[in-house]
């Protein structure tokens, strides 16, 4: 029996490589000669790119660019001939910033301009970009700084590029900006199809779990719009132009880069179509599976790719009361791998165990046939 083990990461408790390889010890305590293939995915959140990594074996590299309070850091990167990934959850990350430091106005994302131009320079015609988990709510100016745009206010004097200078901004130097040569495709790994601006866009859907008080949503959601009626106003009809608190945004308006499913494109790049061909079970799975998951999420778009022979059951941390009946996007069975009632921060440490439990009780009952 051939079983493609395929999920996502747990979020805050276990990334996909080690939720894989749990469910992958379990399947074996019952069903000892299976052989279970191992292919943690991402969706285009935080985690993506090492999953993405985990099938290909990428080499991991490191490049000096501005981090998010302006000091020098590290940014890494994986690289495989001509083709980049990174995530700039790595750069500016939520859980990189401590609590009393989240003010997503004022976290810099220059530093993603600059890794995509030194990463051009070493010949780079392919970047894969995941932007999901930022601190930051800057509408995607950063990115434009690091490219080398240069923004002003009123009286002449340079401003920071994050953020809060959205207020201040009244006018864009270009000079000194790199064009993109045009062989270089830059490819934006998206979890969400939210908008830049309004009701469902950015700073409203994001803000407050990023840390903006929900009083400045109308403001920051005004003068993002602002700024880019006047720098590309085609940008706030583009779907999925929110996503990394306006990552997006700025990364197509300043970088010609093209948003894309992060979950599709992760199948591609893996090979998935060739190694679920021949296999007899596929397992997906991710911390919750809620009506959101339908949305881009990596357990249906797996399963949207597996073939309608072969069956697969997921196995959540939780699952929520808006999901449909069983069967859906040919989940024939889906699991919460939850074993008692106690506190959030005792589920997540013991995530491993339940998986593996979970994955051996399922096992068991298969191997009754």
């Amino acid at each position: 029996m051939k079983i493609i083990i395929a999920p996502d990461s747990f979020k805050e408790s276990l990334p996909a490589n080690q939720v894989a390889e749990a469910i992958k010890r379990g399947f074996k305590k019952a069903l000892p000669d299976s052989e279970c293939v191992l292919l943690p995915v991402g969706d285009g959140g935080e985690g993506t790119v090492a999953a993405i990594n985990n099938s290909l074996g990428l080499e991991e590299h490191t490049s000096q660019v501005t981090g998010s309070f302006g000091d020098e850091v590290q940014m890494p990167y994986f690289q495989k001939g001509q083709l980049a990934l990174f995530e700039v959850a790595d750069l500016v990350g939520l859980a990189k910033i401590p609590y009393e430091k989240r003010n997503p106005l004022e976290i810099q994302t220059k530093g993603i301009g600059q890794l995509i131009l030194y990463l051009i320079e070493q010949g780079i015609k392919d970047i894969y970009i995941g932007v999901g988990g930022t601190a930051s709510n800057d509408g995607g100016i950063g990115i434009a700084s690091g490219l080398g745009y240069q923004f002003y206010d009123e009286n002449g004097n340079v401003v920071q590029a994050n953020g809060q200078s959205l207020f201040d901004i009244r006018k864009i130097s270009k000079e000194g900006v790199l064009q993109i040569p045009s062989d270089v495709h830059i490819k934006i790994l998206a979890d969400v199809t939210n908008p830049l601006c309004g009701p469902h866009g950015a700073t409203y859907t994001f803000g407050k779990q990023k840390g903006l008080e929900p009083a400045k949503f109308q403001d920051v959601d005004i003068a993002i719009e602002n700024f880019y009626n006047k720098v590309a106003p085609e940008i706030l009809k583009l779907e999925g132009s929110g996503a990394g608190g306006g990552i997006a945004a700025g990364l197509c308006a300043f970088a010609d880069a093209e948003i894309v499913s992060g979950i599709q494109t992760c199948l591609d790049l893996i090979n998935f179509n060739e190694q679920v061909a021949d296999a007899d079970l596929v397992i997906v799975g991710e911390g919750r599976l809620d009506s959101q998951s339908f949305s881009g999420k990596a357990p249906i778009g797996v399963a949207k790719r597996t073939p309608n022979c072969v069956p697969v059951i997921a196995m959540c941390g939780s699952l929520a009361e808006d999901l449909p009946p069983l069967p859906f996007e040919n989940i024939i069975a889906a699991f919460s791998i939850l074993e008692k009632s106690e506190p959030l921060e005792d589920s997540l440490k013991n995530a491993a165990v339940y998986l593996e439990n979970t994955a051996a009780s399922i096992a068991r009952i298969m191997s009754l046939r």
